[in-house]
């Protein structure tokens, strides 16, 4: 059962979308698809709880674990997509959504999702 409904929620469409990565990249990218669509959805969880510190430290660790896999792929993609984390982490620990969900169609644009995303957070 899902947390959240993907057509409204960034996380979930994001979660949702890293299939496509198994797509292009094949079955060494499976492992690492489920471990940040399970980081992504513990986030959902712990943000519909209230528990703000523990939604971003566990899409922090969704994004590194993206990342990781960015690196073992191309070193210069995985600094990229290390860049795109710490903007986020940076971005939603001082408040600037607007940059937060900037950073969140970066992701979701690496992930295979060419829609723009409409939801107001």
């Amino acid at each position: 059962m899902a947390l959240a409904d993907p057509a409204s929620d960034p996380f979930a469409k994001l979660a949702e979308n890293l299939g496509e990565l198994e797509v292009v990249i094949g079955e060494r990218a499976r492992p690492a698809v489920r471990e940040v669509r399970a980081g992504l959805h513990d986030a959902i969880a712990a943000r519909e709880r209230g528990d703000m510190p523990a939604a971003l430290a566990a899409i922090r660790r969704a994004m590194e674990r993206l990342a990781a896999l960015g690196a073992d792929l191309d070193a210069d993609e995985g600094a990229m997509m290390r860049m795109i984390a710490e903007r986020f982490s940076a971005a939603m620990s001082t408040g600037r959504k607007g940059e937060a969900k900037d950073v969140v169609g970066v992701m979701r644009q690496k992930a295979g999702d060419t829609k723009d995303d409409e939801s107001d957070w």
